[in-house]
């Protein structure tokens, strides 16, 4: 459960390993074809690069001594030829890779999207939801240079460094050795850093999860936040928080940035050393045209390495966030298709619980060998204390989670051998918390239904008596209503959602404590409206108020995990049970008040 908290860095459950890099070039691979085509198209840029240098050569030691105008013309045309043509490859470089960067970013936030969606409530109950969504936000942004830039220009400068060897060795093979001399202690360099770099970068993510966690707490509890007027004890908190996340940044930034002053000194370094070796004639023998030529092909072949050294700073870095876009993507939803999964039939609506035992992960058993039979189009209305499994039995029914023991049927097929699919499209659900979504209320109430014409949208709401006051409103249906409903009251939300709900039109209804929010006003004027709904359906309501479940056809009594009493109204008050107790109990204080 320490992921669940802010404050509380997240440990990788699996270190990145050299295998994850054949994972990030799967994002790259429906690529392939425009990528060849931009590295055809470097190669192009590369080889026109590599006449300046050898030009300059000709020039000194060919054109000046002989005068040869007609040389020195021939060598101005090629200069500019290869000027336009290396002007023309970077401008394609530039618009093929940025999109084939950003259409490989889309494609990875597309399967983690898709991803985090099949993922079980206990993933979503175990963490801030600011620490999931900086995994789709942040760290694949902070990808986009590595992937939008950085692969094709590694691939584009590795092409340049063998280029230019070529060159070099073409001009003088022993001046291209004394320019390899330092290759070894730049490889150390590199390799004394990686570790630490990786490690201060792998602590940044931490703290920017830890910090965009407690934004997103921070403004999901706004409204508690003002009302106990914790503003400033909030500040400080956040404070600490960004005070960690900036301390973390300065200390990654501070290594990864040691790299490029190292590299930049050891190919200055390099270039003094050809200088040195060329003057004095140590081992060589070459012209002042050759020297000035090999200098240029010496800094063309440090800038590579200087952006490979620059790319490898970028991995390492991009490493950090790798590790936990996989780590999500490897996150195995606890409820899935089975391999032989079929299509669930049409639901009339016959249920039967045989022996189910459910727990949560290494928890006491919430429910214990439950054993009840429903008939298609009786309405179960589920009643007891608080904790008692109400809700876990309407979640394994709708295979939210899955059962430890037992069997759950539906027609006489069970649950898990059918898809997730086919089962939920024909269902109807309201949990307790209802959710709804920035939009139109005709698009919320159209959510479970893309299809639905206006008129059974209206329909849906004159049923669940939403239509009156969405009608009030200024532009009705089409009114736009804030991000969770915000702008509308708790009751309206709710009927909104049990438009939604109704418009799906269920084989198998499920109300957990559907009229919460509504007042007794209106709730009295919806069972009006459900029992024409209800008609032909199987349905489970679960109900505090034990006035809206009277005329149900059966009220299970849970309690410690089972089934403690089952029967109309009438038989559960006639046995004076747990149930005729607690109805009581209302009752009584219903005449207090």
């Amino acid at each position: 459960m320490a992921r669940n908290k802010f404050d509380v860095d997240e440990e990788l459950a699996q270190e990145f390993n050299r295998e994850d890099f054949k994972r990030l070039l799967f994002y790259v691979k429906p690529y392939k074809k425009p990528i060849y085509q931009t590295l055809f198209v470097i190669l192009i840029a590369n080889i026109a690069m590599m006449l300046g240098p050898y030009l300059s050569k000709v020039v000194i030691d060919d054109v000046l001594p002989t005068k040869n105008m007609t040389l020195l013309i021939w060598v101005g045309v090629a200069f500019l030829a290869s000027v336009i043509v290396t002007g023309w490859c970077m401008w394609y470089r530039i618009q093929s890779i940025t999109v084939i960067g950003q259409d490989i970013l889309k494609d990875m936030r597309s399967a983690i999207f898709e991803h985090l969606q099949k993922l079980p409530f206990s993933y979503f109950d175990s963490r801030p939801h600011g620490k999931i969504l900086i995994r789709v936000v942040n760290y694949i942004n902070t990808l986009s240079d590595l992937l939008s830039n950085g692969l094709i220009n590694l691939i584009s400068d590795i092409l340049s460094v063998v280029i230019t060897l070529i060159f070099m060795l073409a001009i003088d093979w022993k001046l291209t050795l004394y320019s390899l001399v330092l290759l070894p202690v730049l490889f150390v360099f590199v390799m004394f850093i990686k570790n630490k770099q990786r490690k201060a970068y792998q602590d940044l993510s931490n703290k920017q999860s830890n910090m965009n966690a407690y934004i997103h707490e921070s403004i999901a509890g706004i409204k508690v936040t003002q009302s106990f007027a914790r503003e400033n004890v909030n500040d400080e908190i956040f404070s600490e928080v960004s005070k960690n996340y900036r301390a973390s940044w300065m200390k990654a930034v501070s290594i990864q940035f040691l790299l490029w002053p190292g590299v930049q000194n050891i190919a200055v370094i390099t270039t003094s050393l050809i200088y040195y070796v060329g003057i004095r004639g140590i081992g060589v023998d070459i012209t002042t045209g050759t020297l000035i030529a090999f200098i240029g092909y010496v800094n063309n072949f440090w800038n590579p390495v200087i952006n490979i050294g620059n790319f490898y700073n970028s991995l390492i870095t991009a490493t950090a966030y790798l590790e936990r876009i996989f780590e999500t993507l490897d996150v195995e939803p606890d409820i899935k298709d089975s391999p032989t999964a079929i299509e669930m039939p049409p639901i009339k609506g016959d249920v039967l619980f045989r022996n189910v035992t459910f727990r949560y992960e290494e928890g006491k058993d919430i429910l214990k060998n439950i054993n009840f039979h429903v008939e298609p189009g009786e309405s179960i209305a589920l009643v007891g204390p608080t904790g008692a499994g109400k809700t876990t039995v309407i979640n394994l029914l709708s295979r939210f989670y899955d059962i430890n023991e037992g069997e759950i049927l539906i027609d006489g097929i069970d649950l898990r051998k059918v898809t997730l699919e086919s089962l939920r499209k024909q269902m109807g659900v309201m949990l307790q918390d209802t959710f709804i979504f920035s939009g139109t209320i005709m698009e919320n109430i159209r959510y479970g239904k893309l299809d639905a014409t206006e008129e059974e949208v209206v329909a849906a709401a004159k049923i669940v008596r939403a239509h009156d006051f969405i009608s009030e409103l200024k532009d009705g249906y089409h009114t736009a209503v804030k991000e969770r409903g915000s702008t509308l009251s708790a009751g309206q939300r709710q009927l909104i959602s049990f438009a939604r709900t109704l418009l799906a039109n269920p084989k198998i209804l499920i109300l957990d404590e559907a009229t919460s929010s509504i007042d007794t006003k209106t709730e009295t004027l919806l069972q009006k409206g459900l029992e024409k709904l209800l008609e032909g359906r199987t349905s489970f309501i679960i109900a505090h108020r034990l006035s809206t479940i009277k005329n149900s056809s059966r009220i299970f009594y849970i309690d410690q995990g089972s089934v403690m009493e089952a029967g109309s109204h009438e038989e559960l008050m006639v046995e004076k049970g747990p149930y005729y107790e607690l109805y009581q109990s209302q009752f009584d204080l219903l005449q207090e008040l």
